[in-house]
């Protein structure tokens, strides 16, 4: 099938790739308009399948210094626009959150982050802890996954609670804030150094 101007006119305008991109994804896909925007998507060339990349792309790295210099976090916390990436609002969350860090040290941001080989050894502990109490086995399971839920919520950034308020974790603080800001809100990234720490230490 011929590909005409006007086809690459039309599937450039819809997915912003380049033209000769578009041109490739038309012989590619035989001059169908779905099947070549796809196959732009799995190439990872069309804007739209970007999109979420792009909407984390503004935000604020906040820099917090702890105990005369003792302690030090650096976190990344991304939101939709620049707008509000500069409003007072967004910058006291991301300050909030770098205090949070400071204080209650946690090692992810979220549960999926842990290690697997992490939580096995984790429910290892638990379970020897468990007998030595002399729980009866048929109830391991459960004490052992309690335990390893308190884990996750002491290791866990957004499962922790929030230090100023202990009825909410700090996931609601940023939903509350998500709300009040009306764009998503992200924790991208983060590190905390104390003076002394080994540097193998995450």
């Amino acid at each position: 099938m011929e590909i005409t101007t006007e086809m690459i006119k039309e599937l450039r305008a819809a997915t912003n790739a380049p033209v000769i991109d578009c041109r490739k994804a038309l012989q590619e896909s035989g001059g169908d308009f779905q099947k070549a925007v796809d196959w732009l998507r799995e190439k990872g060339m069309a804007t739209a399948a970007k999109r979420a990349d792009r909407e984390a792309s503004n935000g604020v790295v906040e820099l917090y210094s702890h105990g005369s210099g003792r302690v030090g976090v650096m976190v990344e916390v991304n939101c939709e626009t620049d707008f509000v990436a500069r409003s007072e609002q967004f910058r006291n969350l991301a300050h909030e959150l770098a205090l949070q860090i400071a204080a209650a040290s946690p090692r992810y941001i979220k549960a999926e982050e842990i290690p697997t080989g992490e939580l096995d050894h984790e429910a290892d502990i638990a379970r020897a802890r468990a007998r030595e109490e002399g729980k009866p086995d048929n109830i391991l399971p459960k004490i052992v996954e309690g335990r390893l839920e308190k884990y996750k919520d002491e290791v866990c950034l957004l499962r922790q609670t929030y230090i100023r308020d202990e009825t909410i974790t700090v996931e609601k603080l940023i939903l509350q804030n998500v709300a009040a800001i009306g764009e998503n809100v992200v924790v991208r990234r983060f590190q905390r150094w104390e003076l002394g720490e080994s540097t193998s230490q995450a």
